[in-house]
């Protein structure tokens, strides 16, 4: 019984790391990371450990921003910079949770118009609006949180055993940790760091570990910045994994993924005919859990934004939460013909706004006053640098390809 105590104990901990890794882990990341593996292999694996890397140092520092402070952190940046500095990084951060919502809505949309046969602008519609009256009832949205975890950690556990069965080239597998670009692959790179080194998730660590805090006030608190590294490592090994499932299993055929049947392919070697059925389970399931997650992201951290609280009985917050819904599904209504390249473009263009909250993030993070034993120490402060000059890059390299090149 005592050791069955300290595992739930455990898990416990594990919440805000497991929370931004379910955030991160949708629709929008399962279909970029399967183009990875179909169109170039196991070669580019080695941007997911780059990715996980400077994911983990940032997502530490949410968390120690929110173990040093009882205030919020939007509520610290306007008390340094002003609320104008504020309310432009809320906005910042409402911009990138609605170009995610807008994968999400489309991976709901895909799952169940593929497994139906109907139209995918109708789920669309049907499940934004069933996001929006779950606002109002939260002992009910816990509960089916619950439920999408667990349909996405089977379409995970899928792919795991898929692995043994698709017999990956281990000697390819190690290759693909070398660092090289192939040829074309410079979108797919920069939409996967947008989506993976997720700036605003980890800063949302902040509020997780606060949330936590009020939860278990007497609980083991400062081992929460360890088990928050803990999720986003268990990120990267599910990334790494799909990438490898793809490169073996449909990079050999020859399909590119242009549609979530295809990407269902990677697990015929386990599951057969009923493959593409679970997948599109599985994929539901990233997209609903997705879709309410990143919502509350991007209302909540508006609404404390512009002075309204980030707390979810709000009726700012509530109203800013179904905006981001709204906002999500009208872009895949607009954009429904090219699904899987929307969920691409979209994921690309977040990168232009990401530095910039990064760098609020370092700062504050970096303040003695602010943070006390919590500051980030000199490995931390360099690697931040150089994870905010790769942003940069990707961002301003975005700039080039898009309207430039």
């Amino acid at each position: 019984m005592e050791k069955k105590g300290i595992l739930l104990r455990w898990l416990a901990m594990l919440g805000p790391g497991i929370i931004t890794a379910a955030l991160v882990f949708g629709p929008s990341k399962i279909t970029i990371t399967t183009k990875l593996g179909a169109v170039y292999g196991y070669s580019l694996l080695w941007i997911v450990v780059v990715a996980i890397f400077f994911m983990v140092i940032f997502t530490n520092m949410g968390a120690r921003i929110g173990m040093a402070n009882k205030t919020s952190l939007l509520t610290t940046i306007r008390e340094h910079w002003g609320s104008k500095i504020a309310i432009v990084i809320g906005i910042g951060i409402f911009l990138v949770a609605t170009s995610f919502q807008a994968g999400n809505s489309i991976g709901v949309g895909i799952a169940l118009a593929e497994a139906t046969g109907t139209s995918a602008k109708l789920w669309v519609v049907v499940f934004n609006v069933l996001g929006i009256v779950l606002l109002f009832f939260r002992g009910f949205y816990k509960t089916l949180e619950w439920l999408m975890i667990t349909l996405v950690g089977l379409m995970l556990f899928s792919f795991l055993t898929t692995l043994f069965f698709a017999n990956p080239d281990l000697s390819e597998v190690a290759k693909g940790f070398v660092p090289s670009v192939p040829f074309g692959s410079e979108g797919l790179i920069i939409a996967f760091m947008a989506s993976c080194f997720s700036i605003v998730g980890a800063f949302y660590q902040s509020y997780l570990v606060q949330e936590r805090r009020k939860v278990n006030p007497n609980g083991e608190f400062e081992k929460t910045k360890d088990s928050s590294v803990t999720g986003i490592l268990i990120l990267g090994i599910m990334s790494a994994i799909v990438l490898i499932c793809a490169a073996a299993v449909l990079k050999p055929q020859g399909i590119q993924v242009t549609s979530a049947s295809e990407m269902a392919k990677a697990l015929e070697p386990l599951f057969g005919v009923y493959a593409a059925d679970l997948f599109l389970i599985g994929l539901f399931g990233a997209s609903f859990s997705s879709l309410i997650g990143n919502a509350t992201l991007g209302g909540t951290l508006l609404s404390d934004s512009l002075g309204y609280g980030s707390q979810l009985s709000g009726k700012v917050t509530r109203l800013l939460i179904g905006l981001v819904m709204v906002c999500g599904a009208s872009i895949a209504i607009m954009f429904g013909k090219l699904p899987l390249q929307l969920i691409v473009f979209a994921q690309s263009i977040t990168i232009f706004l990401v530095p910039f909250i990064g760098f609020s993030m370092y700062f504050i993070a970096n303040k003695a006053k602010v943070m006390g034993e919590y500051k980030n120490t000199p490995t931390i402060r360099v690697f931040g640098a150089i994870g905010l000059l790769i942003l940069l890059g990707l961002a301003c390299y975005n700039v080039y390809d898009m309207f430039i090149k």
